[in-house]
């Protein structure tokens, strides 16, 4: 009998006041150029990435992009990556936490609390992409506990469905932080992977069951983009054979 999964995270802190959309300041831009160099160079010394489907990424224009989320490298992994720096939607936790929350809170992303009912984080995030810029989003609402793909939360598909931006899917491998750390440990570069798949839009709808639908598709494409090791709940034939 398999076990049931964990439920998914509610916030403790509730502090709706924090979250907005950040300025695009010149301090902002410099600094977020500033920190894409600190990682690339962080990616190079401590692990061996490898890059796929570049072309596909918008380079210009909003975009939805939704990664699966297996630790804390995921970040430096994406900003290191992309060819753009889109806005982030981060845990409302992590501001607290020394040093971390200055750069995060510096660099600019939309605090969410998870597992409420956040309708600001979403009303930012949905002026962001209808201002044209690009959002960033871990549709699973967490970093995942099995380090493979979880059930996959509707923020995302919401998001998609009311803009009508394209969906760009981003799929990560080998960056669990447990697993790089212990290869550091060692001397070693652990492989990690980033994948861009073609992206897509949703068809604008009012039903609640497009929003599900929509989830699924989500879950789907970035299950087709990762190794069957890291499909979790969405390795059926259906997935598999796609």
């Amino acid at each position: 009998m398999s076990t049931p999964p964990a439920p998914k995270p509610v916030s403790k802190v509730w502090r709706p006041e924090l979250t907005r959309l950040p300025e695009l300041t010149l301090g902002r831009r410099l600094l977020r150029g500033l920190l894409r160099l600190l990682c690339r160079l962080t990616i190079l010394v401590c692990t061996r990435p490898t890059v796929r489907g570049l072309e596909h990424y918008p380079r210009r224009g909003p975009a939805l992009v939704v990664i699966n989320h297996l630790g804390d490298p995921d970040a430096v992994l994406v900003v290191a990556s992309l060819p753009k720096t889109p806005d982030g939607i981060a845990k409302i936790e992590l501001r607290s936490i020394p040093v971390l929350g200055v750069v995060m809170q510096a660099f600019g992303v939309i605090w969410v609390h998870r597992g409420q009912a956040d309708r600001r984080a979403l009303v930012e995030a949905l002026r962001g992409l209808r201002q044209g810029r690009q959002v960033l989003i871990a549709p699973e609402g967490r970093e995942s506990l099995t380090g493979a793909l979880e059930q996959g939360t509707e923020g995302a598909a919401y998001l998609a469905i009311k803009t009508g931006v394209p969906v760009v899917p981003v799929a990560l491998t080998g960056t669990e932080t447990g697993l790089v750390y212990a290869s550091l440990r060692k001397w070693r570069r652990r492989p990690v992977t980033l994948t861009v798949g073609e992206p897509f839009t949703l068809p604008p709808s009012r039903d609640r069951q497009a929003v599900e639908a929509g989830t699924r598709r989500i879950m789907e494409t970035l299950a087709r983009l990762l190794p069957p090791a890291y499909r979790g709940v969405y390795s059926d034939r259906e997935v598999d054979d796609a």
